[in-house]
Formats: C-alpha cells, sequence, structure tokens
C-alpha cells in the first residue's frame, strides 16, 4: 500500500523519490525466499523513507558543549546502553525512536564537523572490530568514510590506512576525513586508491585490524533508483558482486598479520553476498576461524533487530517500524 503514494517528505515539502518496480519485484522474488514472512514488514520500512532513522555519531575532535543537551531535548538518548564487549567511552551516538534526520552540517575548509550523520546499524561492524590504541588498522573499502570516523572516536590506531578504488568515492573519503579529523592526527591516515583484490600481495601481514565493508546491492538505495535502464543492469550484475566480494575478503586475509581479525560488512538482506560468501571463505582458506559476536549481538537487542538462525560469528540486522536501522550484515573472522 506504501507504493501508491507519491511520497512527501514533511520537512522539505518536496516530493520524493519514486519507487522503482524493476528492482521491487526482484527483491520480492528473492527475499521472499530467502527471508519469509519476515521480508513483508522490512519491505514497508524500506519502501517508505518517511519511517527511516537517522543516528548522530559525535565528534570527539570537535565537540560542542550545548550538542548533547540539544539532542536530548530533541529526544535523542545514547544508542548503546547494553554491556558490550567494546564500547570506548569516546564514541558517542544519539539516537531516537521517530523518524527523521538531525539538520546535516556543510562541509566547511578548515572546520571540523561536531556531529555525522549514519544508519546506526553501520557503527555494529566498528564495535565488531575493537580497535586498540596503537593497532594498525586498514579500512579496505572505506568512501563515504562513516566507519573510518567511527574507528577514530575508539581509538588511535598506529598506522592507520584508508582505502577507496573508485575515484569518485576516494574523494568523497578525503573530504569526509579532511570534515571531522584534526590536522596532527590527520597526518598518520594514508588514503589510497588501490585496487582492494590486490592490497594484500601488496601489503602482505601489515595489519592487525581489517575492516571490509565491501561493495555490495545497496537494498535501500537501489529500490528508489530513477534510471530504470541503470536499475536493470545492476540487477544483471548482481550476481558478479559475490565474486569480487570473495576476491576482496581473500586480499584482506593476506593483509593481516596471523593473530589479526577481520570484520565483514554489507548493507544487503541479500544471502549470496553475506553468509555464502564468509561460508566460502571459511571452506577455501585453512588459516582463518569464524568468531563468535553473539554477545554483541545480544547487548545491543533492544535498538536492533536481527534475523533469527544465522550462525555466531555472523547477524543480520533487519529494519523494522521504530527500529528502522540496516539492513547490515556482520561478520568476523580471525587469522590463525
Amino acid at each position: 500500500f506504501f507504493l501508491s503514494l507519491k511520497l512527501e517528505d514533511k520537512t522539505k515539502g518536496k516530493p520524493q523519490k519514486q519507487i522503482c518496480q524493476v528492482v521491487l519485484d526482484h527483491f520480492e522474488k528473492q527475499y521472499t525466499t530467502e527471508l519469509g514472512d519476515t521480508w513483508t514488514s522490512v519491505r514497508d520500512v524500506l519502501t517508505y523513507p518517511l519511517c527511516w532513522q537517522y543516528a548522530v555519531l559525535l565528534n570527539k575532535f570537535s565537540q560542542s558543549p550545548q550538542l548533547e543537551n540539544t539532542l536530548r531535548v530533541e529526544g535523542y538518548r545514547p544508542a548503546f546502553q547494553g554491556l558490550l564487549p567494546y564500547l570506548p567511552a569516546s564514541l558517542k551516538c544519539y539516537i531516537r525512536r521517530t523518524p527523521g534526520r538531525f539538520p546535516a552540517q556543510k562541509h566547511r575548509a578548515g572546520r571540523l564537523k561536531e556531529y555525522y550523520l549514519l544508519n546506526a546499524a553501520s557503527l555494529l561492524p566498528v564495535l565488531a572490530l575493537e580497535v586498540k590504541d596503537g593497532e594498525d588498522v586498514l579500512d579496505l573499502c572505506a568512501a563515504p568514510g562513516g566507519k573510518s570516523v567511527a574507528m577514530l572516536q575508539c581509538a588511535y590506531p598506529g598506522q592507520f590506512h584508508c582505502n577507496e578504488y573508485d575515484d569518485l568515492r576516494s574523494r568523497w573519503l578525503k573530504q569526509t576525513i579532511e570534515s571531522f579529523i584534526p590536522d596532527p592526527l590527520i597526518n598518520l591516515i594514508m588514503v589510497s586508491k588501490l585496487d582492494g583484490r590486490q592490497i594484500g600481495d601488496l601489503k602482505p601481514e601489515l595489519y592487525d585490524k581489517v575492516l571490509v565493508d565491501a561493495p555490495c546491492s545497496n537494498d535501500r538505495s537501489w529500490l528508489f533508483s530513477s534510471d530504470i535502464q541503470q536499475a536493470t543492469l545492476r540487477l544483471i550484475q548482481r550476481k558478479e558482486l559475490s565474486s569480487l566480494q570473495f576476491q576482496l575478503l581473500r586480499s584482506a586475509i593476506k593483509a593481516l598479520r596471523p593473530g589479526g581479525s577481520l570484520v565483514y560488512s554489507t548493507c544487503t538482506l541479500s544471502k549470496a553476498e553475506n553468509s555464502d560468501v564468509i561460508n566460502l571463505i571459511l571452506n577455501t582458506c585453512s588459516n582463518v576461524v569464524p568468531v563468535d559476536i553473539s554477545e554483541m549481538a545480544k547487548a545491543v537487542s533492544q535498538e536492533f533487530a536481527f534475523l533469527s538462525g544465522t550462525q555466531q560469528h555472523e547477524l543480520l540486522v533487519l529494519p523494522e517500524k521504530g527500529r528502522a536501522w540496516g539492513p547490515m550484515y556482520v561478520a568476523k573472522l580471525k587469522k590463525m
């Protein structure tokens, strides 16, 4: 029933994008099979942007004394209140149950932003990675940069390598880092435009922690594709994504030091791009083992709805009304 609505954004009074029927039909077929009855409620959230929520990640490098008060007055509260295995005090994120977006801050050269707006589920890969001070960290597919910024809220890495192969997205990543990270620290960040599939060979066993936030079929944005031809092409090419994701993961494992850990994440519900890719890695790479992240999932189960029946080393956040976070798939591996 949401599809018949020409969505009006109440805050701005301008019509929202239209749902792309080609994509919806494709998802309908695939996700009904993979998610069963759960798909109906997930679809209702994904196709209705007026119920979407946005979290506010505070920037510890540019703190405004008033900001936390303002957020509380607006009905926001700290996002992570359970006993998490890893939750640095310096990572502050605010959420509220009601939909809507806190006003975004514009990029201004030489001025740091005070906060970053994001889907709260995208902090789960960061919490799963457990970055500690002094560790060497690689963010393999780093644009637009939200997870890199979040990792730097948590700890001061020894060296921090942010990589983004795509030219346009790489510029976006640089701008994000400039907007949130102060000068002395920015000099410790290396930003590169390497092919992620080759980094493992170029930089073998160099990192303690690697995040692979892989290119994926982004369910939220694909549903609102304005160009039907492009959407159709995306759906055809979708089958090839799991092969790319597998290659990126294999490269990330090579780049990890023995004893180091890796987190893989996507923002799709697709089993082919999520657990299938991880299972293939576990079956073909004898030097990695799964890491249990069920304690983290349990600690945040008030705020996030998860697909049941996943294995202990993985989780899938399902958007639902009042907790419209995700989709976000997270899996954790360790190199032996």
